[in-house]
């Protein structure tokens, strides 16, 4: 009784923590919240100066006190008080559109294969954020549910969530995942993979946040259409300010390396997966979710490597966002799919 009083008059939060963006879902009201997981601190007042887009534009152009920094490392918290103060923000901001009279109920979206004491990590920050009560689920069974992909029924299912810090490979049946491989390859290493390319072949030094402008601009995996772009930095040589132009083919050989890595990830868990669920899968798919299936031609270059049928799903970068909130929505239909609640282990 007493539990659902405290439902009734308090929000509902879906968190996809990511390395790269954290988004909020809110019940009722949907993603309500998308801004880049970045915090700057005054080092000599100990002070946050801002969160979110605000501190995402002072990277690389903050004086030496202040530091704009990514408290996700790899999917995982590197900066717990950075990552509590982080959090806190954006569960207030969300509550500001929707008072109620009790704490928010919160679900987080975490990396597969995610140890005890990440797990842990995660929790307590939320719990310290304000949170009543905090739930976690892995990354790609959320990114599962948000697509609607049928994770309760004895059918396998197979999605590659590629986000920031880390790409998540999972097959799930039964609201279990049965296969998983978690790849430092995503974004922030098609990022590094560009910033390098520009430094050995151009002698350009170029920053984090051009390289991700340049691989939404052009980034490519196969060849289409061909596509430019101009990219400014210092040269390594004269030390100067200089102007070079790329292509979509020097993304390509930029990253190719890591997309190997990434098929080779894809083909590992495939091999290990039992006989009656790969034959699911090659009947129904793959699907491709997180900011890294928006790359030109990914969907196609897997197909025709892998053999099986490979699709984006819509709106890929909020697929983990939705699927928390579905879960809010009916916590206990998806009891099954969420990770051990810590309250519990604690009591025990």
């Amino acid at each position: 009784m007493f539990q659902k009083l405290y439902n009734s008059f308090s929000n509902d939060i879906g968190i996809d923590l990511g390395t790269a963006n954290t988004l909020v879902y809110l019940r009722g009201h949907g993603i309500v919240i998308n801004e880049p997981s970045v915090v700057a601190v005054n080092h000599k007042t100990g002070q946050i100066v801002a969160v979110g887009m605000e501190a995402k534009q002072m990277l690389g152009r903050t004086p030496p006190h202040i530091r704009a920094v990514r408290p996700i490392v790899d999917g995982v918290i590197s900066d717990f008080e950075v990552t509590e103060e982080m959090l806190a923000y954006l569960i207030n901001k969300a509550e500001k559109m929707s008072k109620k009279f009790f704490r928010p109920r919160v679900v987080i979206g975490v990396p597969s294969g995610i140890t005890n004491v990440e797990g842990r990590a995660v929790y307590d920050a939320a719990k310290s954020a304000g949170a009543r009560e905090v739930h976690l689920v892995e990354e790609p069974m959320a990114a599962a549910i948000g697509i609607r992909l049928p994770v309760k029924e004895p059918v396998g299912s197979m999605i590659v969530d590629i986000g920031g810090g880390t790409t998540d490979i999972a097959v799930i049946s039964l609201s279990g995942i049965v296969r998983s491989v978690n790849l430092k390859i995503a974004g922030d290493k098609f990022n590094t993979d560009i910033i390098g390319y520009l430094r050995d072949e151009f002698k350009l030094l170029i920053g984090e946040k051009t390289a991700e402008s340049v691989k939404i601009a052009i980034g490519s995996v196969a060849p289409g259409d061909p596509m430019e772009a101009e990219v400014r930095g210092r040269d390594l040589v004269t030390g100067l300010p200089r102007e070079v132009v790329i292509t979509d083919a020097d993304i390509r050989e930029a990253m190719g390396q890591s997309i190997l890595g990434l098929i080779d990830g894809i083909k590992e868990v495939l091999e290990t997966t039992p006989p009656e669920i790969l034959g699911d899968i090659m009947h129904r798919g793959i699907v491709l979710s997180g900011g890294g299936a928006l790359l030109h031609g990914l969907d196609v270059l897997l197909q025709n490597m892998l053999k099986i049928p490979v699709t984006v799903t819509e709106d890929p970068l909020t697929a983990v966002a939705r699927g928390a909130g579905i879960v809010l929505e009916d916590i206990n239909y998806y009891k099954e799919v969420l990770l051990p609640d810590y309250d519990t282990e604690r009591s025990k």
